[in-house]
């Protein structure tokens, strides 16, 4: 039997019980897939990530409860906050290597965590209708991003009130579906939707701002923006364009730390 770190961070929270708690695993060398979707699942949370040293950097997985996913943000918060502040990983940037999406780099500032990730590449999509059916309201404008569809809806209270219909959510070629308005007291609001990942309502999703910075920015014309995840528990996104990359920054709170055994 071999036991293994563990912790448990509600990331993009200013308090705890708020955010997206994500469960972070630290390995020596990488479990085999089976055992590392099987963690996932007994965590039960939106995500489990799992990190391993490799000389100057570190590997990152994620895994839902059901699958495992190309690039998740709020569990790379999570994870540079253990190696932070549980780990006493004293430089100010950390470098991460995934398989599935290459060099993401988490900074500190004071206690504030940015994650730099590539940008989304967005195309209109013609899909008004069927995403109609999937959040019963016509969206304004319908993007197609690298993994998600992204529904623009006319205000906050459209986002805030809307009731989705996750069959059919989860009938969408695609990750998830975002849902977007500009905000009352933030730049911008959005939900996330995910059934076909194992995730009906996703709390806060560092990997959604990816493609809502760049739409963003080109609406409002604004390169420095606050965002607000308008789910049950929330979060505070603060948000950059640079362009190719993007800045997505948030505190976070430490609930739990314990050991596995397999």
């Amino acid at each position: 039997m071999k036991k293994f770190r563990i912790y448990q961070v509600d990331a993009f929270a200013d308090n705890l019980f708020s955010g997206n708690p994500a469960a972070v695993c630290i390995l020596d060398k990488w479990l085999n897939d089976k055992t590392m979707q099987s963690i996932a699942a007994e965590n039960n949370l939106a995500e489990t990530a799992f990190i391993v040293p490799a000389d100057q950097h570190f590997e990152i997985r994620w895994f839902t409860p059901a699958v495992e996913v190309d690039l998740c943000g709020h569990a790379t918060l999570a994870s540079a906050f253990v190696l932070f502040e549980c780990l006493g990983y004293q430089e100010p940037e950390i470098s991460f290597f995934s398989p599935k999406s290459g060099e993401l780099k988490v900074s500190k500032q004071k206690d504030m965590l940015f994650l730099d990730f590539p940008a989304d590449t967005l195309q209109k999509s013609d899909s008004v209708d069927r995403i109609q059916k999937c959040i019963g309201t016509k969206p304004s404008e319908v993007f197609k991003g690298k993994t998600d569809f992204i529904a623009v809806l006319q205000n906050e209270s459209e986002v805030q009130n809307l009731v989705p219909d996750f069959h059919e959510i989860s009938k969408l070629e695609a990750r998830g579906l975002i849902v977007t308005a500009v905000g009352n007291d933030v730049d911008f609001v959005s939900r996330f939707f995910a059934p076909q990942s194992g995730i009906d309502e996703d709390p806060v999703t560092g990997s959604a701002h990816t493609s809502l910075i760049p739409l963003w920015t080109d609406k409002l014309g604004k390169n420095m923006m606050i965002a607000r995840q308008l789910s049950k528990r929330g979060g505070t996104i603060f948000c950059t364009n640079r362009g190719d990359r993007c800045l997505i920054g948030g505190k976070a709170k430490l609930y739990l730390s314990g050991e596995i055994y397999i």
